[in-house]
C-alpha cells in the first residue's frame, strides 16, 4: 500500500494539472473554477482507474509475466528518473530551456494553449470539460493501478483504494481549494507566499525527489530480480 501511495504522490507531479491551478488561481473565482475542474478530472481518473484495474487478469501468464516484467520495468523508470536528478543538478535543463526561449523569441507570439484559453472565460462548466480532457492516465498512474491489482482486494476494497488513489493524485488542486473553502478571506496571501516559497526551494526539491524515487525503484527491482 506504501507503494501504491508512492505512485499516487509520483502520478500527482503532472505539469498540465500545475499549470491549470496557477491559472485558476489569477482569475476571478478560483473557488467555482477549481471545483469545476477538479469534478471532471476525478470523474475521468475515477473512471478509467476502475476499468483499467478490473480488466486486468488474474490468469497465471499474466501475474508470470509481471512477475518478470515488474522488476525490469521499476529499474528503467528508477533510471529515469536519476537522469532527470542529473540533468537538473547539473543545470542542463535550465540551459537548454533558455536556448528554446531565445528561438521562440524569433518567432510570432501564437499565445497561451487553447485549455487555457478556454479556462480563462471563467466558467466552471468549462473547467470540468477541461478537466475531464486533460485528467489522462500517465506511468506512474497505470503502475499504481497495477499494484492495487496485486493487492488481491474485494471489489469494494478496490474500489475505495482507487478513489483514495485518484484524491492523493490530484492534492495539487485539493488543497488550494480546501483553503478557499475554510479561509477564503487569508487564502490569496498564503498562496502568494507559498509561490514565492516553493521559487526558491523547487529545483533542490526536485533533484533531491528525482534522486530519492529512481534509488528507491532501481533497489526495488533489483531485489525483485533476486528474488
Amino acid at each position: 500500500m506504501g507503494q501504491v501511495f508512492l505512485l499516487a504522490l509520483t502520478a500527482s507531479l503532472n505539469p498540465t494539472l500545475v499549470a491549470a491551478t496557477t491559472v485558476m488561481l489569477l482569475l476571478d473565482h478560483p473557488k467555482k473554477l477549481m471545483l469545476g475542474y477538479l469534478a471532471g478530472a476525478l470523474m475521468t481518473s475515477i473512471t478509467l482507474g476502475l476499468v483499467i484495474v478490473f480488466s486486468l487478469s488474474s490468469s497465471s501468464t499474466t501475474k508470470t509475466t509481471q512477475n518478470t516484467l515488474s522488476p525490469s520495468v521499476d529499474i528503467g523508470l528508477g533510471a529515469i528518473c536519476l537522469a532527470v536528478a542529473f540533468v537538473l543538478y547539473t543545470g542542463r535543463y535550465e540551459r537548454l530551456r533558455q536556448r528554446r526561449q531565445a528561438r521562440k523569441a524569433g518567432k510570432p507570439d501564437k499565445g497561451p494553449p487553447r485549455w487555457q484559453r478556454e479556462l480563462s472565460k471563467g466558467s466552471a462548466r468549462t473547467t470540468f470539460v477541461v478537466g475531464a480532457l486533460l485528467t489522462l492516465p500517465g506511468a506512474s498512474y497505470i503502475a499504481g493501478l497495477t499494484q492495487i491489482h496485486k493487492l488481491n482486494l474485494s471489489t469494494a476494497e478496490t474500489v475505495l483504494v482507487v478513489v483514495g488513489f485518484n484524491l492523493v493524485m490530484l492534492w495539487l488542486l485539493e488543497v488550494p481549494l480546501a483553503s478557499y473553502l475554510l479561509a477564503p478571506e487569508q487564502t490569496p496571501e498564503r498562496i502568494d507566499r507559498a509561490k514565492a516559497w516553493v521559487s526558491r526551494h523547487a529545483h533542490m526539491f526536485a533533484v533531491r525527489g528525482f534522486t530519492a524515487v529512481g534509488a528507491l525503484l532501481i533497489t526495488k527491482g533489483i531485489i525483485g530480480l533476486l528474488t
